[in-house]
């Protein structure tokens, strides 16, 4: 099966496209009762708690796909196939938050910053109705970016490393309820005044850094090989703490440096919103803590065609790469 990873990725990547699942989609809500259940049984408060919290949360689910993937590849390997492309189909895919970035960019481009704010709101869930242009323009950047890394990139890595165990699709699944998870959690907490456990906000953190450390870093590199190298790889060295979040650091400092644009705290003075109020935010939405900023030239609206430029090379490179892997599997 890791051979068919390829065009599992492939297929899900077209069928997304053409038919993309609507926001807030009975996935989504599908995913919000699990994981709030699991918070209100098993939650008691303690460390030990948090643990088999997350647990319920984010490996009971990978655990049953892997069953149900295992069963269908023991009766017909293109059972196993049409499973991997249902999973991926709801767990990868550009088209779960780009028609906002699509949106935004248009209203840019004609000049109506009113739409361009109440859409970044709407997307981020916060009020940025007195961002000046530059600020709409660098949270549009990074918050793209970041989902990019969060939908398409870290999914593919974890589906990719999970196919090639014999785990089918369950690695997307345990990468999308680990980031998904925290990121219910946190929003519970900042915005609906509804705490949670801290130590399962820690604890989910603290995995989700981990699971995505490799595929953070991933990313970056691919956004180097595509964009300007050099620069890349510098900006990665010296800027990445820019960012209170090293995941976050290192996949936005690579961008920045392979366009050649600031992005970061400074890249254009103003008011910030407060993103971790925000449930599409990510579970790291505290994104500049420093208040520094790139090198590079400040963002303007033709620089967001050169950032879809820059993700849509990647996916080529990485498809590009697990085609060769998959033609070696065969051929060897």
């Amino acid at each position: 099966m890791p051979a068919m990873s390829f065009f599992a990725v492939l297929l899900a990547l077209l069928v997304e496209q053409l038919k993309p699942l609507p926001r807030d989609n009975w996935v989504h809500e599908r995913l919000k009762a699990w994981v709030g259940w699991a918070g209100r049984t098993f939650d008691a408060g303690s460390n030990r708690h948090a643990w088999v919290v997350w647990a319920v949360a984010v490996i009971v689910p990978a655990l049953a796909v892997f069953v149900v993937w295992r069963l269908l590849v023991q009766t017909n390997v293109l059972l196993g196939l049409a499973a991997d492309i249902a999973v991926l189909y709801v767990t990868l895919g550009f088209r779960q938050f780009s028609h906002y970035f699509t949106d935004i960019r248009q209203a840019l481009e004609r000049g109506d910053e009113d739409e361009s704010r109440r859409l970044l709101g709407e997307w981020l869930h916060l009020d940025a109705s007195e961002l000046p242009r530059t600020e709409v323009l660098r949270h549009v950047v990074e918050h793209a970016l970041l989902a990019a890394h969060r939908h398409v990139f870290g999914v593919f890595f974890w589906f990719v490393a999970g196919a090639a165990i014999g785990l089918g699709p369950a690695g997307a699944v345990l990468y999308r309820m680990a980031e998904f998870a925290v990121r219910y959690w946190s929003y519970r907490q900042r915005a609906l005044d509804a705490p949670a456990n801290d130590r399962l906000l820690d604890a989910g953190r603290a995995a989700f850094a981990r699971i995505d450390q490799v595929p953070a870093r991933l990313t970056a590199f691919g956004f180097a090989v595509v964009g300007n190298f050099e620069e890349a790889i510098n900006v990665w060295r010296s800027d990445a703490g820019l960012w209170r979040h090293a995941n976050e650091g290192v996949i936005l400092a690579a961008a920045a440096g392979a366009v050649g644009v600031q992005l970061g705290g400074d890249a254009a003075p103003g008011i910030t919103p407060d993103r971790s109020r925000s449930f599409s935010g990510g579970p790291d939405a505290d994104v500049s803590d420093s208040g520094g900023s790139t090198p590079g030239v400040p963002l303007q609206t033709a620089h967001l065609q050169s950032l879809v430029g820059l993700v849509w090379r990647s996916v080529v490179l990485w498809m590009l790469l697990l085609a060769l892997l998959t033609l070696a599997n065969v051929l060897g």
